[in-house]
């Protein structure tokens, strides 16, 4: 028996109103959500699997776009076609010491600094983001082909940059997306598209199993192809391509009817590096651990948090990825590499004044050890503090203000910091 049932604006509203499929497995789906601008097809007919999928937002951080504005669906609602993406311009002023990029990435804190580094105005569009995501039913499970890009690509100009481009089908997700290591949903929501310090968040290429053990317990594998950067101490290493992937994985439970869950995840790594002490290609273990999560206390505050440690983790930690510190040289042993240990923590208060506002605070860090041989001016430690208000005053459109602190200390001892003032205005659609 078929029952069919209409829908209201929300996913909670459908959920509770569609109470069964024809032998075709359809379902009669009422509207789509409200915001939804259908420019082809009949959206009275949408297959369960679709649409569920469509919806699935679980593994997006705040910086990442949600469900497409704009929607083709075909004649028998087992496909579905979306675009959308929105418009973000953010200006930002630097004072009492300034950082020249647009990310406030505590790394760059220049040390010492000089009246020439106090003060910096800017603006930035280039995270604008346009996205497009296929979603079609079939007998092995929903098939979701997504890709993102923004405009980031171009050296401090407005280049065309791919962010994600991957295939999901069923359990099974192929391509670039955010790392299994990583957990997009307790990143804490900041104008600064840089994020945290210590965030560990990043996107490789994978191929990934996940699988909802029950409606509390889900769990995820992966094999991911992540850039090595590695420092060599007096020209006895050399980098070398990578013949084995990163094996991340973790385990999450969620409760209530909010956000609320945590994460614990784990990473083993294999990085190659050539000796050339005593010529021969060489192989260094890395690994880490990660527990995230968020707490809704209840429905005005959620806190949010990130903890990692584990060794030869950089390309995973925010203002590590990039500079070198997956793998460097031994004062000990000439031509070894170690992997270097890190230490990071993010943590942050989230108050919903109610559905237009909200306001967050937050703090992170990471610390960088075994580094001592690179010099004194090598990086230690980096702080970031940040205060923020966002404003919904309509539909898809968010306006905010944020002040950002940062700290950076090297191996000497020897600090610096820096503070910024934030503004934004962002359109999606």
């Amino acid at each position: 028996m078929l029952v069919a049932g209409f829908l209201g604006a929300s996913l909670a509203t459908l959920a509770q109103e569609v109470t069964s499929t024809d032998t075709l497995g359809r379902s009669l789906m009422g509207e789509l959500p409200h915001r939804s601008i259908v420019l082809n097809g009949d959206r009275s007919y949408v297959h369960t699997q679709v649409l569920e999928a469509l919806l699935d937002t679980r593994d997006l951080s705040f910086h990442d776009p949600g469900v497409p504005r704009y929607l083709i669906i075909d004649k028998e609602g087992t496909s579905l076609f979306g675009i959308g993406g929105y418009i973000e311009g953010v200006a930002m002023a630097d004072f009492r010491g300034a950082i020249d990029n647009s990310g406030f990435v505590t790394y760059d804190i220049p040390i010492p600094g000089s009246p020439s580094t106090r003060s910096r105005l800017g603006a930035d569009v280039s995270h604008s983001t346009i996205f497009m995501k296929l979603v079609k039913h079939t007998r092995l499970g929903a098939l979701t082909a997504y890709i993102q890009s923004n405009f980031t690509g171009d050296n401090g100009g407005y280049g065309f940059k791919l962010k994600q481009a991957y295939v999901t089908l069923g359990n099974v997700t192929m391509g670039l997306a955010n790392s299994t290591f990583s957990n997009p949903a307790s990143e804490l929501p900041t104008i600064d598209y840089q994020g945290p310090s210590g965030q560990v968040g990043c996107k490789n290429v994978l191929l990934r199993y996940r699988v909802d053990l029950n409606k509390h317990w889900s769990m995820a594998l992966s094999a991911e192809l992540p850039t090595l950067k590695e420092t060599p101490l007096n020209q006895q290493e050399e980098a070398l391509s990578q013949s084995l992937p990163d094996i991340p994985l973790y385990l999450q439970y969620c409760w209530g009817t909010g956000n609320s869950h945590v994460r614990i995840a784990g990473i083993i790594r294999s990085m190659s590096y050539r000796n050339l002490v005593e010529n021969s290609n060489k192989r260094q273990a890395g690994y880490g651990i990660q527990l995230s999560g968020i707490f809704d206390i209840n429905r005005m505050f959620e806190i949010y948090y990130q903890g990692a440690w584990g060794r030869g983790i950089a390309h995973y930690i925010n203002d590590l990825d990039g500079n070198g510190y997956d793998l460097v040289g031994s004062s000990k042993h000439p031509g070894e590499m170690i992997a270097p240990r890190t230490v990071s923590f993010v943590g942050g208060l989230r108050y919903n004044i109610n559905k237009e506002w909200f306001m967050m605070a937050g703090y992170s860090m990471n610390q960088l050890y075994d580094q001592k041989q690179l010099g004194a001016d090598s990086y230690r430690r980096g702080n970031y503090m940040v205060v923020n208000a966002f404003y919904s005053p309509m539909s898809d459109l968010m306006i905010g203000a944020e002040y950002l602190h940062g700290t950076r200390r090297d191996v000497s001892g020897v600090g610096n910091s820096a503070n910024r003032i934030d503004v934004m205005v962002k359109y999606s659609f």
